[in-house]
C-alpha cells in the first residue's frame, strides 16, 4: 500500500514523501524500522520512479522517496527558489522530520548531486550514499541550450498515454535507438488535462533548476563525502567510465559499479541489474 507523508521543506515549501510498503517489512513488533533510506529522483522525475527499488529495500530498510520541489505532488512555487541550496535543505528537512537519520541517500542524476552535496555538508546525518549516473564535471552553456531546444520540440499536448510512450520511447529525435523503458518513465510524469496529456512539471522551472548546476563542476563537494559511496553508471548512460572512476578516486570511500544494457535511467532500464549492484553494497555498508 502506498502512503503519502507531508513534509515542510526549505522556506515552508510543501513536499510529498512516499512509502511504497505499508508497514515497512523491516519494522519489528515494537515498531522500530530498519535503517532509513531517502530516494531522490532526477530532473523531471518523481518519487513513483523508485517504487520497485523501495519494495526490495523494504526487506531490511525503511525507504522513503521524495517528490522534490517542482516535481510530482510537491509544491511548485512560481518564483522558486530552485537552486542547489533549496534542494539540499529540502532533503535535510525530510530526513529530520521523518526520523531517517543516520540515512542512506540514493540519488539519480540531479537527485544524486543533491545527495552528495547533502552528504558533504551534513555528514552527521548520512551513513552511506549511492550516486546513479550523475557527472561531477560542468556540462556548460551548450548543454543548457540543447535542453531548451529539446523542451520546445515536445509535441504537447499528447492525445493519449500511448502517444507519450511512443514519442519518448521511439520518436524523440535525441534517441539513438528505441527505448520502451524511457517511454514508460515519461508516461509516469504526465497528467490528463482538458486538451490532452501534459507534464506534471513546468518545463520553465526545470530549466531554472538545471541552470543552477549545469555550469559548475562539483568535485569539491564530492571530495568532502566521508561515508561509503557507490558510483553506478549505465553502460550507455551519460556518465562515462573514465569520469565515474575518477569520481571514485576522489571519494574518500568510493566504490564503482556499472550496469550493462542500461542507459541514463539505470534503475528503470535494468531494475534487476541495478539491484544486483546496489544490494550488496548496502549489505556491506550497513551490516545488520
Amino acid at each position: 500500500m502506498v502512503r503519502r507523508i507531508n513534509v515542510s521543506g526549505a522556506g515552508g515549501v510543501r513536499l510529498a514523501a512516499w512509502e511504497f510498503t505499508d508497514p515497512p517489512k523491516a519494522c519489528g513488533r515494537a515498531g522500530a524500522c530498519g535503517p532509513g533510506v531517502l530516494l531522490l529522483h532526477g530532473l523531471m522525475g518523481r518519487a513513483a520512479h523508485w517504487a520497485e527499488t523501495a519494495r526490495w529495500l523494504s526487506t531490511r530498510h525503511r525507504p522513503v522517496a521524495l517528490d522534490q520541489r517542482g516535481h510530482g505532488r510537491s509544491e511548485k512555487p512560481p518564483e522558486g527558489p530552485f537552486d542547489r541550496g533549496a534542494y539540499v535543505e529540502d532533503a535535510v528537512a525530510a530526513v529530520e522530520q521523518l526520523g531517517l537519520a543516520p540515512v542512506t541517500l540514493v540519488g539519480h542524476a540531479m537527485g544524486a548531486l543533491t545527495a552528495w552535496q547533502f552528504a558533504a555538508h551534513r555528514p552527521d546525518l548520512v551513513r552511506a550514499l549511492v550516486i546513479c549516473d550523475m557527472r561531477a564535471s560542468a556540462l556548460g552553456a551548450a548543454s543548457q541550450r540543447e535542453w531548451t531546444e529539446w523542451f520546445r520540440s515536445w509535441p504537447v499536448p499528447f492525445a493519449t498515454l500511448a502517444d507519450v510512450r511512443k514519442w519518448f520511447g521511439e520518436d524523440d529525435p535525441v534517441l539513438e535507438r528505441p527505448s520502451p523503458s524511457r517511454g514508460e518513465f515519461f508516461a509516469e510524469v504526465m497528467a490528463e488535462r482538458s486538451d490532452g496529456w501534459r507534464p506534471v512539471f513546468s518545463r520553465r522551472q526545470m530549466l531554472r533548476a538545471r541552470e543552477t548546476w549545469v555550469h559548475d563542476a562539483h568535485w569539491e563537494d564530492l571530495a568532502l563525502v566521508e561515508c561509503p559511496t557507490l558510483v553506478v553508471r549505465g553502460l550507455d548512460g551519460e556518465l562515462g567510465r573514465a569520469e565515474a572512476q575518477e569520481m571514485v578516486r576522489v571519494l574518500p570511500r568510493g566504490q564503482y559499479a556499472e550496469v550493462v544494457d542500461a542507459g541514463h535511467l539505470v534503475h528503470y532500464d535494468q531494475p534487476d541489474g541495478w539491484r544486483r549492484v546496489v544490494e550488496p553494497f548496502l549489505a556491506a555498508a550497513l551490516p545488520v
